[in-house]
């Protein structure tokens, strides 16, 4: 780990402060700049990935996650939604074979820690792109439920963890992370929807879709929080990495954004940028009473 010679929490807030600014950059300017950032961030979590399993006694191929991300960055960037499956179904056959001719054991543990890979580390964050290029007559861009999403995960974050720390008793899960608590997830989820309506209202958006939108990123936040925490607890580590000054590796500061990110995009997608739902569910209820 770089020293930056500060003491531990202006590290952090330095660190975090770059990170965010940059990663804001990105996603502003979309493209291949969001595609660069995201193909560093796929490149450095996946190995921290691999890192972590290899203490757990499983080895799973890097060199084929890297490969199928890298294919299913192609196919995102150019929008070919369509080629997912085909990508994905060629590279899981490719785990299967290279567990099989490179002949380490445990073979199911690393074939299925493999395929792992890809999906939690490669296909859920590349769902960002899909996010950040939505369009329709009344948005041009998804760039502002990113930017909601964004605010509603950090908010989750800080809101866990000041009201847990002044106000936590009851333990939200002890035995995968015991510091969490339910008094902090709630003020998490009270901080991630106040701060979704607040983005809602700049962007146009009806509150109530931006409270469900709050209530969803910040479930899937804490979920994907508590995900990374459990595999690292199963292998026996406490940190993912050292990649970051301050915070510990690229994991540990995006795992509340990887279960998040295809959610979202898809809750998007379906309930705000496409309306055939609304004349379905209208449709639907007329029928019961009709």
């Amino acid at each position: 780990m770089i020293d930056l010679g500060l003491n531990k929490n202006a590290t952090r807030m330095l660190t975090g402060f770059i990170m965010g600014t940059v990663v804001m950059l990105c996603i502003m300017a979309g493209g291949i700049a969001l595609l660069a950032l995201l193909i560093f961030m796929l490149v450095v979590g996946s190995r921290e990935y691999v890192k972590i399993l290899n203490h757990k006694g499983f080895y799973p191929s890097l060199k084929v996650i890297y490969l199928t991300e890298a294919i299913l960055a192609t196919v995102v960037y150019f929008k070919r939604f369509d080629l997912v499956a085909i990508t994905l179904t060629i590279c899981a056959m490719c785990s299967f074979m290279w567990v099989l001719f490179r002949g380490r054991q445990p073979y199911i543990a690393n074939v299925a820690t493999t395929l792992l890979g890809m999906v939690y580390c490669g296909w859920f964050p590349l769902n960002l792109i899909f996010l950040r290029d939505l369009s329709c007559d009344r948005y041009d861009s998804g760039l502002g439920f990113v930017v909601m999403m964004f605010t509603a995960i950090l908010l989750t974050d800080v809101g866990c963890y000041y009201v847990g720390t002044k106000f936590g008793k009851h333990k939200l899960a002890p035995v995968i992370s015991p510091n969490k608590t339910v008094e902090g997830s709630l003020g998490g989820m009270f901080f991630a929807i106040l701060g979704a309506v607040i983005i809602g209202l700049f962007i146009d958006f009806p509150w109530y879709m931006s409270m469900f939108a709050g209530i969803i990123c910040t479930v899937f936040a804490q979920i994907g929080d508590l995900c990374e925490s459990l595999i690292k607890r199963d292998a026996g580590v406490k940190d993912s990495g050292t990649s970051l000054p301050g915070h510990g590796g690229f994991l540990d500061r995006t795992d509340s954004f990887i279960l998040t990110i295809p959610v979202m995009y898809y809750f998007c997608k379906c309930f705000v940028f496409q309306t055939q739902w609304q004349t379905t569910l209208i449709n639907f209820v007329k029928g019961l009473f009709s």
